[in-house]
């Protein structure tokens, strides 16, 4: 995570699904510390009643009292239909991250939504959408051309050797569009 913050991503979204809710407290509070050492926002995707930041599934959404909701500087959901996004808007959020759009090896058993998937989401809310989900320098610029805002990357920072190359390569590649 220091190599990714000192690349200088827009954000960092802190996912962890194997972890208790202990250890993901205690990585969380250290990654914050990481991350605000490079000046690089980070966004936690659990506990809304802790954190400033907050990035939810719609189920966690769902569930977050209104209360909780109003204590975040920042919130978002991520959305797999045009629906869940428009009830994502309806409950406050203030961006959506659609996916998944491209091919990926974190869903391989499930058939990407695509380009025109994004376009409807984009088409169906007024806050910022974000695409993920298989994004990488080649198949960025697709993304803007949808009307989303931005991509979101997992995958690729898992398995690149150098992140600030990687952050490079997607910026140039982004370049090209219209973000």
């Amino acid at each position: 995570m220091e190599k990714i913050a000192y690349a200088k991503p827009d954000s960092i979204i802190f996912r962890d699904k194997e972890c208790t809710d202990d250890e993901y407290v205690r990585t969380a509070f250290k990654l914050l510390e990481i991350s605000g050492k490079h000046g690089v926002p980070c966004i936690m995707y659990r506990h809304p009643e802790i954190f400033g930041s907050i990035h939810m599934t719609m189920s966690t959404l769902r569930n977050t009292s209104q209360k909780d909701m109003q204590c975040n500087q920042l919130i978002g959901a991520s959305v797999h239909s045009v629906c869940e996004a428009v009830e994502a808007e309806q409950w406050g959020v203030d961006y959506v991250i659609a996916g998944h759009i491209f091919e990926t090896s974190c869903k391989p058993d499930l058939t990407p939504r695509g380009l025109d998937f994004l376009h409807n989401v984009c088409e169906s809310v007024s806050i910022p959408v974000y695409a993920i989900g298989g994004i990488n320098a080649e198949n960025i610029g697709l993304i803007a051309q949808t009307g989303a805002c931005g991509a979101c990357v997992m995958s690729g920072f898992m398995t690149c050797e150098d992140p600030a190359e990687y952050i490079k390569e997607l910026r140039k590649g982004a370049e090209a569009s219209e973000f």
